[in-house]
């Protein structure tokens, strides 16, 4: 069984992380946690002196350690890496949807991979995007299951897009050499097109070494309306169908971003 994981904000002033001892690659030192990190780790999960885990600033740092005083929140660091980001980035834009699946969708999104998530307030969403509110219920499904699933970068929460700032971003990132993909129970591309489409991405940031991004749209459960997919795909974007069964709201974006997983290797 892999080691806990747990997140720590390394923008605030009590952010234990070293970074002159990080940049000297220097291991042995002791780390104190902050007191969530403690609560979490040594009132919830029982750790206790000796225990290894992880820490990580969600930046890609991954910090071996190992706890020397649960009392004081002391651990040693044995080891540190810097994972580096993707080539190609995997986006998930996920309009809003009730009884939280669009929150369940994001959860199993960061467990497959995901490294964007754009809320979408579209035009047949019932659940309406609360600032303040609904952001911090996201940031933290995003936070628990980064460390569920053991991930040493946080996917980016990005701000609430309109239908207006949907299209915008989209024409945006298909003049970037970016992929767009729409999915719609209406359309008649296929999925392996879209494999074929990404492996033309991929290949291309393989020779030049730029960074692009795979965005994957999703609707809320009445699905996309018609002028809004008219507008996507004059922007650039790909519409296509996933499959012959219509899924929830809570389940296409997971799907298609496992598939785009595997395809660009990131399951293998």
């Amino acid at each position: 069984m892999t080691n806990p994981l747990f997140l720590v904000d390394s923008s605030h002033d009590d952010a234990p992380m070293s970074a002159e001892q990080i940049a000297s690659g220097r291991t042995g030192w002791i780390m104190t946690l902050p007191e969530g990190v403690r609560r979490h780790a040594f009132g919830s999960m029982r750790l206790t002196t000796g225990d290894e885990l992880q820490i990580s600033d969600g930046h890609g740092l991954r910090i071996d350690a190992t706890v020397v005083d649960e009392r004081a929140g002391d651990v040693c660091v044995e080891s540190f890496v810097r994972e580096e980001p993707p080539l190609v980035r995997l986006s998930l834009v996920q309009a809003l949807a009730k009884n939280g699946h669009d929150e369940q969708a994001i959860d199993v999104s960061t467990q497959i991979g995901v490294d964007d998530v754009y809320p979408w307030q579209s035009e047949r969403a019932i659940a309406r995007w609360k600032p303040g509110r609904t952001d911090r219920k996201w940031r933290a499904t995003l936070m628990a299951a980064t460390e569920q699933s053991r991930r040493a970068t946080l996917p980016e929460l990005h701000d609430c897009l309109t239908g207006k700032w949907l299209v915008a971003l989209c024409g945006r990132a298909c003049a970037h050499g970016d992929l767009v993909v729409v999915l719609h129970q209406d359309a008649t591309l296929s999925w392996d097109e879209v494999e074929r489409r990404v492996r033309g991405v991929r290949e291309r940031s393989l020779v030049d070494g730029e960074t692009r991004t795979i965005h994957v749209v999703v609707g809320p459960e009445g699905g996309i309306a018609d002028s809004e997919v008219a507008a996507l795909r004059d922007a650039g974007a790909e519409v296509c169908v996933l499959g012959h069964n219509i899924l929830r709201a809570s389940t296409a974006g997971p799907v298609a971003l496992s598939l785009l997983s595997r395809e660009l290797g990131r399951f293998s």
